[in-house]
């Protein structure tokens, strides 16, 4: 197979990064999807294909057969059980996109693994393998990537070639699934049948599914809208302080024997950070998180150098007109749309750590790059991911998904997640050691 028999997918004008990650429950094929992927995307190299090639051997593959799942499961104990254990995040391009792809675990313990590989994602695949169907691990994944907001949700109903290529057997698994996404608000759903083992829909369309008239995989990745894309020049500035430059030591010779020059580095102090959200131009009116001080862009550095604007998610330094208290953890914003700062919310949290969150936990919460205290105020419900339901609860678990309410030590410009993704989520993490604890989403 190769790119080169694809349709010209309807792309933008620049090449675009697209963030997917893929779920499913175990040996439903999501690592042997991801390499055959790669492998028939052309972007695997000969020495790791060597590898490979002499590995599936001596499993007792048929001469020139593949292991496709090889090229993705990188640790001995992933190789020796052939299971997906931590999230593998390989990186490949075609000629209309670049993509980072997080190929996910499938067991009920490595869920948080799941959690991690999902929550920056463009889009996730779902795999369901015909035979079986939704099971209890597709609805969980479901359930998470809904609670997560991914914006794109893919089923991959697999292994359809061990079927005979059944519409009704697709047909059946399809309702299911969209049966299920309905339940859980999920908008966008899109449902093929593929073959990992057999590259069937996974780069070329295949003629064995003839009653199947979507695009095949690879189609569907590359036309999808990204975040990146819809970083969208009209939505308001985010911008997170990260760190404020000034000129340290002295001037050389040859900048300081120019007075106008050497008065301008003296007096030269930028905040720099990556762009979240919006984009910022020169000539901007913009608020400062926390004092709530307004001021206005005189100058943009992109990389070094200057630009006359910018946009998410490029990693900037803003020069302001006033010297005003901007220091790392506040956020600079599009004057008049910060949301008024909190001290408490009720959040959704996905258990992290091993130790239980219960009430009255002193922790830190990470938002951005500001980092403050917190006590658990409460814990209100626990997810019960099989029932699709919240169910009372006084502590959370490894794994669990359940509402809290946190009270924080200092104001906090919080977002709903539905909002923004990006100011609705943050990090609560142990004060002593420093072990994330959980990741949460503001309700």
């Amino acid at each position: 197979m190769s790119l080169d028999t694809l349709e010209a997918p309807v792309t933008t004008t620049e090449p675009t990064l697209f963030r997917f990650a893929t779920a499913g429950s175990v040996d439903d094929g999501k690592s042997t999807l991801v390499g055959r992927l790669l492998h028939d995307a052309k972007a695997i190299l000969a020495d790791q294909l060597e590898q490979v090639a002499r590995t599936s051997a001596d499993r007792g593959f048929a001469h020139g057969a593949f292991d496709f799942a090889l090229l993705t499961d990188g640790l001995r104990a992933e190789r020796e059980q052939g299971i997906t254990i931590d999230v593998a995040y390989r990186y490949f391009a075609t000629g209309t996109r670049s993509f980072i792809l997080a190929d996910c675990p499938g067991h009920v313990q490595y869920t948080r693994n799941m959690v991690t590989g999902s929550t920056t994602a463009d889009a996730v695949v779902v795999l369901v393998d015909a035979r079986a169907g939704v099971v209890e691990q597709t609805r969980r994944h479901l359930a998470v990537v809904a609670l997560l907001r991914v914006p794109h949700v893919i089923i991959a109903v697999n292994k359809i070639d061990l079927v005979d290529f059944s519409a009704d057997v697709f047909g059946a698994v399809a309702a299911d699934a969209r049966a299920v996404a309905t339940e859980l608000e999920i908008d966008d759903l899109h449902v093929l049948p593929v073959s990992a083992l057999e590259g069937d829909n996974i780069v070329d369309r295949s003629a064995r599914t003839p009653w199947y008239d979507g695009p095949a995989l690879l189609e569907l990745l590359e036309t999808l809208p990204s975040a990146d894309e819809s970083a969208r020049e009209n939505e308001p500035l985010r911008l997170p302080v990260q760190s404020v430059i000034r000129p340290q030591g002295g001037l050389s010779p040859e900048l300081a024997a120019d007075p106008e020059t050497a008065t301008a580095l003296r007096d030269y102090r930028a905040v720099a950070g990556r762009i979240s959200r919006g984009a910022v131009r020169v000539g901007d009116e913009v608020e400062v998180s926390g004092s709530g001080v307004r001021t206005v862009v005189r100058g943009i550095r992109v990389a070094g150098v200057a630009a006359d604007s910018a946009v998410a998610p490029q990693s900037v330094s803003l020069e302001l007109a006033d010297d005003v208290d901007a220091a790392r953890g506040a956020v600079i914003a599009s004057a008049g749309t910060l949301p008024a700062p909190r001290r408490e919310a009720d959040v959704e949290l996905f258990q992290l750590d091993a130790r239980p969150l219960t009430p009255g936990a002193r922790v830190l919460v990470k938002h951005g790059t500001a980092t403050v205290q917190a006590i658990v105020a409460s814990i209100d419900s626990r997810y019960d991911l099989d029932a699709l339901t919240h169910v009372a609860a006084d502590r959370l678990e490894t794994n669990d998904i359940g509402r809290a309410r946190l009270r924080l030590a200092a104001d906090l410009p919080l977002e709903p997640y539905r909002d923004s993704r990006h100011e609705g989520s943050f990090l609560v993490i142990h004060p002593s050691d420093g072990a994330t604890l959980a990741a949460g989403i503001v309700r």
